[in-house]
């Protein structure tokens, strides 16, 4: 049990990261400031934060023109939702 909440606790805040570095990326977007390279900002997806950067995209209307991030980030969600789905049912089996 220790472990699940360890396990929320880091993907709460991957999410929390992600959903800060798309505002962060959006922001200095439109004052021309130094960005947030893409894969850094997919990197934070492919590390537990894909939900975070997707309510990012929505919210901040940023990447929404990108493939890269539109269909990307979604696929890399569906993934980990596949391999946490398998991880827990070994783990409770």
């Amino acid at each position: 049990m220790e472990n699940m909440n360890l396990m929320f606790e880091y993907l709460l805040g991957m999410n929390l990261i992600s959903f800060v570095l798309c505002g962060i990326d959006k922001w200095s977007a439109k004052m021309h400031k130094w960005r947030i390279s893409e894969n850094n900002l997919l990197l934070s997806c492919i590390m537990g934060g894909s939900i975070g950067f997707i309510l990012g995209m929505k919210v901040f209307s940023h990447k929404t023109r990108h493939l890269k991030f539109t269909l990307g980030v979604p696929f890399i969600l569906l993934i980990q939702l596949i391999v946490g789905y398998f991880l827990y049912w070994k783990q409770f089996r």
